[in-house]
């Protein structure tokens, strides 16, 4: 069977959650840019993460139920990303286990997806058999989900040194037991040689393809900004330095953005521009106005970010973008307007409660 090359976001972060507006705007925006894919998962949603086997209170089950209708109204193949860790950390996976597993997955049917995560990132892995315990659940998820597309991310997605310090020693032959052992339909998502890789090119990738005997789908970490760091900047260029020709190694490319929804689309122009796509010009998708302002201050919000401001500098710069004139300014643009203007405020300061399990 051949896969599709899936190219999009994955609103995967820690943080402060994009609004919804700005989720069913998305829809347009990667249908514009050429790209195809858009996976719901963010950390923050307890009802996929901490409290997984509760269902989601019915107001955000038909925001949910709305949104996929938008995404696959233009075209963009949309789905949600479970991460049911307590199936690993408690060590047994029987029949209530599963039936709980079974419940939330026909809970994320009745969304109708087309794409199905499921996540064992950011979790305790020194346990034997977890390559194999996480393949039994896979392949219940597979059996169970209405999702055409599956997709799964590993406790260790990288050759980072750091994932094991976190989450302790990696099973030996982990890698080598998902080949073996995960559906080789199923896309495995992994990011690169390190978790935020600055650089990443075909031949990063062939060393992990041959641990998993597929093509691995990356789950690009940038412009991503939800740790104690990066949520003191904010990362405006383009994807850069990734090689082009990347899908002759990867099933896949989703970048995970930053918690500024509308700031994020001048990145992520630069997924759509390697694959092909329309990545509109920084004026074209913010207006004159504030394009400006931008590329004034762009370099700046990066490095050093707001530990190069004074207070007072903060205020003054926030007031100025605060009074973005709509009159020449996209709508997306004005969005993005009252994102930097509520970072300079302080309003995204990162949360260490955000970490949760």
């Amino acid at each position: 069977m051949k896969l599709p090359f899936l190219a999009g976001i994955v609103e995967g972060f820690y943080g402060r959650e994009w609004p919804w507006a700005a989720r069913l705007a998305y829809a347009e925006v990667l249908a514009g840019m050429g790209l195809n894919s858009y996976l719901y998962c963010p950390k923050s949603d307890a009802a996929l993460r901490r409290e997984w086997r509760a269902p989601w209170p019915a107001e955000r089950a038909a925001a949910l139920r709305g949104l996929g209708e938008r995404y696959r109204a233009r075209g963009v193949l949309w789905g949600v990303g479970l991460s049911p860790l307590s199936l690993c950390r408690d060590g047994r996976y029987g029949e209530p286990e599963r039936a709980a597993l079974r419940a939330k997955i026909r809970e994320i049917n009745e969304l109708g997806p087309d794409l199905q995560a499921i996540l064992f990132d950011d979790m305790r892995g020194d346990t034997p058999g977890l390559a194999e315990r996480q393949a039994a659940i896979i392949a219940d998820a597979r059996e169970w989900s209405s999702a055409a597309h599956l997709l799964a991310c590993p406790t260790y997605y990288s050759f980072d040194p750091q994932l094991q310090r976190l989450f302790g020693p990696m099973p030996p032959d982990y890698w080598e037991g998902i080949s073996a052992a995960w559906p080789p339909d199923c896309h495995i998502f992994w990011t690169g040689n390190e978790v935020c890789a600055p650089a990443i090119a075909r031949q990063d990738l062939r060393a992990i393809r041959e641990r998993l005997s597929r093509k691995p789908c990356l789950w690009d970490n940038y412009p991503v900004n939800d740790g104690e760091r990066n949520s003191r900047r904010l990362f405006l260029p383009p994807l850069p330095k990734r090689e082009r020709g990347l899908e002759a190694e990867l099933s896949g490319h989703f970048c995970n953005p930053m918690n500024q929804a509308c700031l994020s689309l001048y990145p992520l122009g630069g997924l759509a521009a390697l694959y092909g796509g329309d990545a509109d010009a920084l004026e074209e998708c913010f207006g004159a106005p504030l394009a400006k302002l931008l590329t004034r201050d762009g370099e700046r919000f990066r490095e050093p970010g707001l530990d190069g401001f004074t207070p007072e500098e903060c205020a003054a710069l926030a007031a100025e973008y605060a009074a973005v004139p709509a009159a020449g300014s996209t709508e997306m643009g004005i969005g993005a307007a009252a994102e930097v203007a509520a970072w300079l405020r302080g309003e995204y300061r990162f949360d260490p409660a955000c970490l949760t399990d």
